[in-house]
């Protein structure tokens, strides 16, 4: 059967019966899957709170209308710049929020550093135009646990929500490209970030290597011949030795601290 092509405001593209309109069937697997991130930030009874911040009323407008395609997400608000946006988790309390980088008043980066202060249960998904090396380093060194642009498809979007109030982390394959080449331009590993790595037991440093690599916890675990649910155990305890918030900061330190070396 055909199907044509609607074009939301924010410029997503969509394709009607799939991103516009899921089957039953399929929103009853994305309310279970809701449900299961209660592990994660999600503390809506099984709903994903989203803050949607951008200085662009389309923008936000069109967010809206791909996130409300999907009934385990709620949009419980907007935001036009970083300073409301730190205002309206406040008040809001939301699982996940949606942050521009570039905005007036406050920043997306700066707007990311004061929430995770403020209010470190909430995870933050930056979704912008911008491919900058220092737009990506900032926001994921503030303590965003995803990095997507503005040209992921509505579909993708989705998924990455429900990935972030989940409590895992992501990055589309060139955001993670740019953390390692802009940590390749580093000139020499910092001692003191590499002192912390003495918390490390030898297998959780063998980890903490391979989650930096890139490699899932499947990959580490057959690896490493060991269970999944293993390595999901060191996982958790390298996150709590060194006081890291998910995947994103530990890559980035294990890059920091010389453990892995880019094109090593």
């Amino acid at each position: 059967m055909a199907t044509s092509s609607a074009a939301h405001p924010a410029g997503f593209t969509t394709t009607t019966g799939t991103a516009d309109r899921f089957s039953a069937s399929d929103r009853r697997r994305r309310r279970a899957g809701a449900r299961r991130a209660g592990s994660g930030t999600d503390r809506g009874g099984g709903v994903i709170r989203v803050l949607v911040v951008d200085d662009d009323d389309l923008m936000r407008a069109g967010l809206r209308a791909v996130l409300s395609s999907d009934e385990s997400i709620d949009v419980v608000g907007e935001a036009a710049d970083g300073r409301a946006a730190v205002d309206s988790v406040r008040r809001l309390s939301p699982d996940v929020v949606l942050m521009d980088v570039r905005m007036p008043r406050l920043d997306g980066i700066a707007a990311t550093r004061e929430l995770i202060a403020a209010a470190p249960e909430t995870r933050i998904l930056m979704l912008t135009t911008f491919e900058d090396d220092d737009y990506v380093f900032g926001a994921l060194s503030a303590g965003a646990s995803g990095f997507l642009l503005k040209r992921t498809r509505p579909e993708q979007l989705i998924e990455a929500i429900h990935t972030i109030a989940g409590g895992e982390s992501l990055l589309s394959p060139s955001v993670t490209r740019t953390v390692i080449d802009r940590m390749a331009r580093q000139p020499q590993p910092d001692p003191s970030a590499g002192r912390r790595l003495r918390e490390l037991t030898p297998r959780e440093r063998d980890v903490l290597e391979l989650v930096a690599r890139g490699l899932s916890n499947a990959e580490i675990a057959k690896s490493l011949i060991v269970e999944e649910s293993t390595v999901k155990t060191h996982v958790k305890r390298i996150l709590a030795k060194l006081d890291l918030r998910d995947r994103v900061q530990a890559v980035i330190l294990a890059y920091e601290t010389g453990l892995i070396r880019p094109g090593a």
